[in-house]
C-alpha cells in the first residue's frame, strides 16, 4: 500500500512508457519489503535539466534514466561516478541526504555481471563488440575496467568505432570481421535484431567455443542467440544486462541489494504478456 512514507522513484524518458523498469524495479522492491515505489514520467527532449529540479523539489529518492536524456543529466547533476564520467552519460541519479544529485552510469557494469550470472569471467579474453552507440561504449568501458584483454570495436562508420575503441585504453582499437571470428567472447550492442530476424554480423563467423552476448532482449531468442547454440557456442540474451543494471541502480537508491532473480521473472513475464497481446 502506498503510504505517505512510501519513497519514490522514477524512469525518466522519451518515450518511456513501454519501459521495462516499472515492472523491474516494483517487483524488486516488494520481494525485498520495501516502501518504495517507481512509475514512469515522460519527459520531453530538452528537459533533463527541468526533471532533475522537479527531482530535488518533490524529494524523488532516485530516478533510472533512459534515451534521450542521459547526456543532458550527466552535464547537469552535481557529481559522477567514474564510468559516467568517462561516458559522458549517466543512468542513474540519487538524491543525496545534502540535496546534491549523484549521477552513476551501471549500463557496463550490468553488462559484466549478466555474464558472471552465466558463468564467464572476461579477465584476459578477446572481445569483438558490435556497435559504436551508447549501449556499445558501456560495455567497452566496464570490460576495460574488468580487465578483458583486446577489445576490438566493429562498426560501419571506423571514425564512430576509433571514439568507442578509446573507452577502452590500450586493450581497445577498430577491428574487423576477422575479429569477429577470433574473438573469445562476441557483443552485439546494436540494436539489429530487435523485433527482427536480422543479424549484426555474418553468421558464419560466429564458431563453437566462442561466448556470444546479445544486448537485444525483444526478443529474447535473437536470430544471432540462435545461430551461435546451433553451432556449440554460448548464447547470453540482453534481459541479463538489463535486469543486473537495474539491480545496481536499485542498490545505489536504497541500500539494499535486490533478488535479481524476482526482478528477471519479472521481466520475463511482462514480455510474455506483451508478445501475447500484440497477436
Amino acid at each position: 500500500m502506498i503510504t505517505g512514507r512510501t519513497r519514490l522513484a522514477g524512469v525518466i524518458g522519451s518515450p518511456v512508457r513501454h519501459s521495462l523498469s516499472p515492472v523491474i524495479h516494483n517487483a524488486a522492491f516488494a520481494a525485498a519489503g520495501l516502501d518504495w515505489v517507481l512509475v514512469a514520467l515522460e519527459v520531453v527532449p530538452g528537459g533533463a535539466a527541468a526533471a532533475l529540479a522537479g527531482m530535488r523539489a518533490f524529494g524523488i529518492a532516485g530516478l533510472s534514466v533512459t534515451m534521450p536524456h542521459k547526456d543532458d543529466v550527466a552535464a547537469a547533476v552535481d557529481v559522477l561516478d567514474p564510468a559516467a564520467a568517462a561516458l559522458g552519460t549517466a543512468n542513474t541519479v540519487v538524491l543525496q541526504p545534502d540535496g546534491r544529485l549523484a549521477g552513476y552510469s551501471t549500463d557496463g557494469a550490468g553488462f559484466v555481471e549478466s555474464l558472471h550470472d552465466a558463468g564467464v569471467d572476461p579477465v584476459g579474453m578477446t572481445v569483438a563488440v558490435l556497435g559504436a552507440g551508447g549501449a556499445a561504449r558501456s560495455v567497452i568501458d566496464a570490460l576495460a575496467r574488468t580487465g578483458a584483454g583486446r577489445i576490438a570495436v566493429v562498426n560501419r562508420s571506423a571514425d564512430r568505432a576509433a571514439v568507442a575503441a578509446a573507452l577502452g585504453g590500450d586493450r581497445g582499437f577498430v577491428g574487423d570481421s576477422t575479429d569477429i571470428a577470433a574473438a573469445q567472447l562476441v557483443v552485439n550492442a546494436t540494436s539489429i535484431g530487435m523485433g527482427t530476424t536480422d543479424a549484426p554480423c555474418d553468421l558464419d563467423l560466429i564458431n563453437a567455443g566462442q561466448i556470444v552476448a546479445d544486448l537485444v532482449y525483444h526478443p529474447l531468442e535473437t536470430t544471432l542467440l540462435a545461430a551461435a547454440r546451433a553451432c556449440g557456442a554460448q548464447a547470453i540474451d540482453g534481459l541479463g544486462m538489463l535486469v543486473h543494471q537495474a539491480a545496481l541502480q536499485q542498490q545505489l537508491w536504497t541500500g539494499v541489494r535486490p533478488d535479481p532473480v524476482a526482478m528477471r521473472v519479472a521481466a520475463e513475464r511482462e514480455l510474455a504478456a506483451r508478445a501475447l497481446s500484440s497477436r
